[in-house]
């Protein structure tokens, strides 16, 4: 498949870049300027490299490679680059053959899964979300019932969420999922836990041996299914990438993992998951469900964790969603993230002191969460949000709005 490298110079405007050639037909990857050297390097003994993207400033030891090679390169400032120009590049290194699609790449994807499962059996962490259900999906699609779907209740799921998940799957699809209970035990593997990566490995590790127990019973098992996506895989530091945090099915990883990893998102882009969900006819509301983290509110809730603050953590998410959805915004914004902090701050109710917590709410706009702006919501709705907060979820004590654009701050506090 032709093949354009796209070079992140520091800028805030490579991912676009990236997306934008893809959005034209041709498949494209980032590889950070500080190790595009050694990457290019590579690339360039392959047929399939057809052209260089740099998008920021690089180094002069780049910029001499780049003087020498034999594939075009393109060269541009900190800013989006146009259609236009990109057009013209992509006719000039690749003619109008323009094989990158959904169609395509689910054709492949199914063939690559056939190929490296073949007769073996595979288990599927799925957990509800977008990336693991198009993953299982997509896998079943492959090799039919030689996949087995393992959805564990960890303890951190939205309300209602894990009744939702073994409905759509065991009762809609027909795929096979084994439902495990496993809050109590997550709660004491995370006692005393505050820090977010510690946080995020544990339960990467739990999960992996929670799989490899429910594997051991369905007899030989080999291959374990995850949503891995490409913005995983970017801001976790895997290969030549700069860490920004562990996602716990990439960081989180065991050394002993006794599974071969099925990762077909790997190479996609959280919007390019949802057009793929579509393709393989899963239902809008599981397709366009807002993000949600594998570790889920574990990272949510600041700090140690309880199950109070879980349970209030729960209630104020529940009562932002259904706020979001009546008032016609759910659909229009990217992520809605609901976050008990770790803070107290004193209060009065009901004509009493309370020393109750911050919640803190995140509202954010996004193509694949690689970037990502603050929305406008309308002032009536956040009073609205934080009247019924304040007043309906006992232990919130203040509402705050997050008006961070990421870069610099993530999408998670956590």
């Amino acid at each position: 498949m032709k093949r354009i490298l796209v070079v992140d110079g520091g800028s805030l405007h490579a991912q676009d870049g990236a997306r934008q050639v893809r959005n034209l037909g041709v498949y494209s990857e980032i590889v950070p300027g500080s190790a595009a050297v050694e990457v290019l390097q590579d690339s360039l003994k392959g047929p399939d490299l057809k052209g260089v993207l740099v998008v920021g400033m690089v180094s002069a030891r780049l910029n001499e490679l780049l003087a020498q090679v034999s594939v075009p390169v393109l060269s541009l400032d900190d800013a989006a680059p146009s259609v236009s120009v990109l057009e013209s590049f992509l006719s000039e290194t690749c003619g109008t053959e323009r094989d990158w699609n959904m169609d395509t790449y689910l054709v492949q994807a199914v063939e690559r899964i056939k190929a490296q499962v073949g007769s073996g059996r595979a288990v599927c962490g799925l957990s509800g979300g977008v990336d693991s259900a198009v993953s299982a999906a997509l896998v079943h699609r492959a090799v039919g019932d030689q996949l087995t779907c393992i959805f564990v209740d960890h303890g951190f799921m939205r309300a209602g969420e894990g009744e939702q998940v073994v409905a759509t799957f065991r009762e809609r699809f027909g795929i096979p999922l084994i439902h495990v209970q496993a809050q109590d035990r997550f709660l004491e593997k995370l006692a005393g836990v505050a820090d977010p990566e510690q946080k995020r490995r544990l339960i990467g590790i739990e999960f992996i041996r929670v799989f490899e127990e429910e594997a051991a019973k369905l007899g030989d098992v080999r291959f374990l299914v995850q949503g891995t996506v490409y913005p995983d895989i970017l801001e976790s530091g895997m290969g030549p990438g700069t860490l920004v945090k562990s996602h716990h099915n990439v960081g989180g990883l065991p050394a002993d993992l006794n599974f071969e990893l099925v990762e077909p998102l790997r190479t996609l882009f959280k919007d390019e998951v949802r057009q793929l969900g579509e393709k393989l006819g899963l239902p809008r509301e599981m397709v366009w469900r807002h993000p949600f983290p594998g570790p889920g509110l574990a990272v949510r809730c600041l700090g140690e964790l309880t199950r109070e603050k879980l349970d209030i953590l729960r209630k104020a998410d529940a009562i932002v969603i259904e706020e979001l959805r009546q008032a016609g915004w759910y659909d229009k914004i990217w992520q809605a993230a609901v976050v008990l902090t770790n803070v107290r701050a004193v209060g009065v109710q009901r004509g009493g002191r309370t020393y109750d917590y911050v919640v803190g709410l995140r509202f954010v706009d996004s193509r694949d969460g690689m970037t990502a702006d603050w929305v406008r919501v309308p002032y009536e709705l956040l009073e609205s949000i934080s009247n019924r907060l304040l007043g309906e979820v006992d232990g919130v004590g203040r509402v705050v709005y997050d008006i961070s654009r990421k870069p610099p701050a993530t999408i998670e506090w956590e």
